[in-house]
């Protein structure tokens, strides 16, 4: 051990550390010793003349769409990389400073684990490492999200067998085969929870003639949402508002779960593409391991109801849901803090 890595253990030992699970959708951050803290959306409110942070999180999501000119409610990221780097780091400063607040300027500044897709580019990893430090992290280590999934999910991420990862997020979809502590194949599709939500909003103005935004319909998403019928053998309908395409005045109709499902099944198979092509990368060996095994289906994507059937039927091969699906990636990078080997060896940081 470096010189520096012992001073850097002794530092450690005098303050909290943070893993982040920052997401397009949402961002997770957990303390060492305390858990899950914060679990927000990634989203900032700014007054536009002066670039001040009004709010993030809950209070900058009810803003979307509700805002006067003079000021703006964004999502800094995009499909799960950084889109604009300086209200990234406000919003990681405003939730550090919110999990860890700074009462002494003396006060030793936390080691900070972050999440990052397989696919992203050295530019989009060196802007989530410089925000992190900007907002405050004394250090900042990168791991990529299936890796970190998988940890978070207690995968037997370090032993010599195979076991594959699907984790869909807000703006990503993630596939990894992970053996022995590494990835051994991986890849990232731009696709995730926030296309299906396009994709519905999409296909009820083409069938019923009506406008909604993004939160409605990611509630229709969450309530009668499905990728095949329902277990129950029952449909769901509820009745939304919006505004009709032609005259833009207010309308209010009635969504059938099937509706919905018409609109998933192009995007989803586009899922069942990616991970299929995934699999071909991965050596015979691993191959067996994972049909075995079957396939982890994580975060929030992967709760759509009947994703993990649907996945199933397409592979021919069996595919689980996780039941921590929306907190294994922080979980995973928690672990990472608690176990000093796992840092040096699972992660990888920004020079």
């Amino acid at each position: 051990m470096s010189i520096f890595d012992r001073i850097s253990d002794m530092m450690g030992s005098m303050s909290a550390d943070l893993a982040i699970d920052l997401g397009t959708a949402n961002t997770l951050v957990a303390v060492s010793g305390q858990g899950i803290v914060i679990n927000e959306p990634s989203v900032v409110a700014i007054e536009k003349s002066t670039n001040r942070v009004l709010a993030v999180g809950h209070e900058a999501k009810s803003m979307i769409n509700h805002t006067p000119d003079a000021f703006s409610a964004e999502r800094p990221l995009k499909d799960g990389v950084v889109a604009d780097y300086d209200v990234t780091a406000a919003m990681l400063y405003a939730f550090i400073q919110r999990a860890l607040p700074r009462k002494y300027p003396w006060q030793v500044k936390p080691r900070v684990v972050i999440c990052i897709p397989c696919g992203a580019t050295s530019v989009e990893k060196r802007a989530v490492f410089e925000g992190a430090i900007q907002a405050g992290a004394r250090q900042a280590y990168l791991i990529e999200e299936p890796m970190a999934a998988a940890m978070g999910a207690d995968l037997p991420v370090t032993e010599p067998t195979g076991s594959m990862v699907v984790d869909i997020g807000g703006g990503t979809t993630e596939v990894a085969v992970i053996s022995l502590g590494g990835i051994v194949s991986s890849s990232s599709l731009r696709l995730a929870g926030n296309k299906l939500d396009e994709a519905i909003a999409n296909h009820l103005r083409d069938l019923l003639g009506i406008k909604i935004g993004e939160r409605t319909a990611e509630i229709i998403k969450i309530k009668i949402g499905s990728i095949l019928p329902f277990e129950d053998g029952r449909e769901r309908d509820m009745i939304i508002s919006g505004q009709d395409v032609v005259t833009e005045q207010p309308k209010e109709v009635t969504v059938q779960s099937e509706d919905v499902r018409d609109a998933l099944q192009a995007p989803c198979e586009e899922m069942v593409l990616h991970i299929k092509e995934t699999f071909k990368k991965t050596n015979p060996d691993l191959a067996s391991d994972i049909i075995q095994n079957g396939i982890l289906l994580t975060g929030g994507g992967g709760l759509l109801s009947g994703l993990d059937r649907y996945f199933t039927e397409r592979l021919e091969i069996p595919v689980w849901v996780s039941d921590t699906a929306l907190l294994n990636v922080v979980n995973g990078c928690s672990k990472v803090l608690d176990t000093p080997s796992a840092l040096r060896q699972t992660l990888m940081r920004s020079k």
